[in-house]
């Protein structure tokens, strides 16, 4: 378990620069829904898409790296301006060490929020690693964060929340919509 002091999490996500996304599990609430022709359709969480539109605002890049593809997904970042996506790589060390030679930052500068073993490799790395409440348990004690929102139920929007508060972005990010 990484051993982490209550609140280390805020000064952790303070040096956030990239903040990276699992999608099942995480994006989604980890549910797959087969058509009868195969086709595989995912349901995404409003709240989160904005989350993620408003931290990219502040100047924190987003990305995304999942083992499985989709279209759907494709189509779910472009709505959401993401424009780092890696998908179908199961080693995500490999998209991990590509997003960092394109965004210039290194591995303590990104976050991370992931669910199961296979995000092990890149939450063992970031400088700010985070899991949902119904991750695998390995996962859940290696990580500096555990949200209190599902994935996909608002998990996302709760990361996104604590890196803007912790940067002190939050209250101008949200200042468009008070007016």
């Amino acid at each position: 378990m990484m051993s982490t002091p209550p609140l280390a999490h805020i000064e952790r996500a303070k040096r956030i620069k990239v903040m990276i996304f699992d999608v099942d599990g995480v994006l989604t609430d980890g549910s797959l829904t087969y058509s009868a022709d195969g086709e595989v359709s995912k349901t995404f969480f409003v709240l989160d898409g904005l989350g993620i539109q408003l931290l990219a605002k502040t100047g924190v890049v987003t990305a995304i790296i999942s083992a499985r593809k989709s279209v759907i997904v494709v189509k779910r970042a472009a709505d959401l301006g993401i424009a780092h996506v890696y998908q179908g790589i199961h080693d995500k060390r490999v998209a991990f060490a590509q997003l960092l030679e394109a965004t210039g930052v290194t591995a303590d500068e990104c976050g991370y929020i992931g669910d199961d073993v296979i995000d092990l490799p890149l939450l063992t790395k970031v400088g700010f690693a985070v899991a949902v409440p119904s991750g695998h348990a390995d996962v859940q004690h290696r990580v500096h964060y555990v949200t209190r929102a599902a994935g996909g139920r608002g998990a996302v929007r709760e990361v996104c929340d604590l890196v803007m508060r912790a940067q002190g972005t939050y209250d101008a990010a949200l200042a468009p919509y008070y007016a």
